[in-house]
């Protein structure tokens, strides 16, 4: 079975999303720990736009491989999806592909070519798809001081896959984290990007349910997540061809998570 991909992060602690934290101020009466004084902000999260004034929605895609799966991908193992992208392509849907470094390894031409397409923007998913926060769904865990080396080895294998389209997003993986996570992140600049619409699509069989599910959590400003990954998502592409006529009829504006932020 493949690494699991999906579900929010039950019980963790978490920023308000598109905030990052305020200093500490030292009760009265207590002396200022210079540690705590000195401690980096918080990496601010971005879940959905809860003010958005028209119905925009954007559809991301993880591209998740860790970084232990490469003998599965040699005996034949797809953890890229192309009918999904060339679906995306041909339905005209500006879509954030979170892609990990491992991923762009394996697959570096199908990375540089969505990440030289302005329909799509890419964002980082960390290098190995390792959590950040134990526990979180039976994935090895990140030793906190390697959280950064993460991103940082994720940013260069698209530098060195030719990705263009790069923005300065984080999803962690599993969706799993903590304040300790976004401080350990904090000094590489980014926004943690999750979600408010599971897809559910992960090691789905069922392309309608995947479909009815986004469809019914779908609002102003919601930011979905699915997968961009054959082997654990095997039906996100038949969802998609669904899902996406259907929202145009009822109005919505499909959008890149960059345009979502800015409203």
């Amino acid at each position: 079975m493949g690494t699991l991909l999906v579900g929010c992060d039950n019980g963790s602690e978490k920023a308000s999303p598109g905030r990052t934290a305020a200093p500490v101020s030292p009760r009265p009466g207590k002396p200022v720990d210079k540690a705590e004084e000195k401690a980096p902000a918080l990496t601010p999260v971005f879940e959905r736009a809860p003010r958005a004034k028209s119905k925009t929605v954007a559809l991301t895609f993880d591209a998740d491989m860790t970084a232990d799966q490469g003998p599965r991908a040699a005996r034949g193992e797809h953890f890229d999806n192309p009918a999904l992208i060339a679906s995306l392509r041909k339905l005209k849907v500006p879509s954030t592909v979170f892609m990990t470094g491992r991923w762009a390894e394996e697959y570096p031409g199908q990375a540089k070519s969505i990440g030289s397409d302005p329909l799509f923007e890419v964002a980082n998913h960390s290098y190995s798809h390792y959590a950040f926060k134990s526990p979180c769904y039976g994935l090895p865990v990140v030793a906190k001081n390697d959280m950064r080396t993460e991103l940082d080895r994720a940013f260069a294998a698209f530098k060195k896959a030719g990705v263009r389209k790069v923005v300065p997003y984080f999803r962690f993986p599993g969706g799993c984290y903590n304040d300790a996570a976004l401080r350990a992140i904090a000094p590489a600049k980014v926004t943690a990007v999750q979600w408010d619409v599971v897809s559910g699509d992960a090691f789905a069989t069922n392309a309608d349910a995947v479909a009815e599910q986004v469809l019914a959590g779908v609002r102003p400003g919601s930011l979905v997540v699915m997968h961009c990954t054959r082997s654990a998502a095997p039906v996100t592409e038949q969802a998609v061809r669904r899902i996406v006529p259907e929202l145009r009829r009822r109005g919505y504006r499909f959008v890149k998570v960059s345009d979502l932020m800015r409203g």
